[in-house]
């Protein structure tokens, strides 16, 4: 009777593996249109713009990134990635370089909400410049979920070993 549990189980995990395998296949098609997406957009704007105005010569002298990319431990100690903006820090001791020796300056605000990227190549950029960088948002999101369904394959070591335990002749 516990054989036949046992096997339940197994078919149960199995089919949710294939599912997810499945859904990691479907989001990496997804993820390389993304791409090619923002990569055509981006040299349409180049080519509306001039190859000059688009360039590495208009990126900002310091740049922040909008968005973190943070991993958390789920279920079963399976690690989750998700993608998070950049407004949103962890919780945690922030470090000060300051003595008490030296005269403390007023420091400048950083409560102010990151820039948009797009403002460095002008206020009225074109439209396939805006279509380059959502395509891209959008892949990075599709990356987290890959990466997530992807480490989500331990289950399958769980599964061999099961099987291992189960019949010791048929793995």
């Amino acid at each position: 009777m516990a054989a036949l549990d046992v096997r339940a189980e197994l078919d149960s995990l199995l089919l949710q593996l294939l599912g997810d395998m499945e859904e990691v296949e479907g989001k990496r098609a997804v993820l390389n249109a993304r791409g090619e997406e923002g990569w055509l957009s981006l040299a349409k704007a180049r080519y509306a713009m001039g190859t000059k105005s688009v360039g590495p010569l208009q990126y900002a002298s310091h740049m922040e990134p909008q968005v973190c990319l943070q991993a958390s431990e789920a279920q079963e100690g399976l690690q989750k990635f998700k993608v998070v903006r950049s407004g949103v820090h962890a919780p945690g001791p922030t470090p000060t370089f300051l003595s008490s020796a030296l005269r403390r300056r007023k420091e400048p605000q950083s409560s102010e909400a990151p820039r948009d990227p797009l403002n460095w190549f002008g206020i009225l950029v074109p439209h396939s410049l805006r279509q380059a960088q959502a395509s891209f948002r959008d892949g990075l999101q599709l990356a987290a979920d890959i990466a997530s369904l992807q480490n989500s394959r331990s289950q399958l070591r769980g599964l061999q070993e099961k099987l291992k335990q189960l019949e010791p002749g048929a793995a």
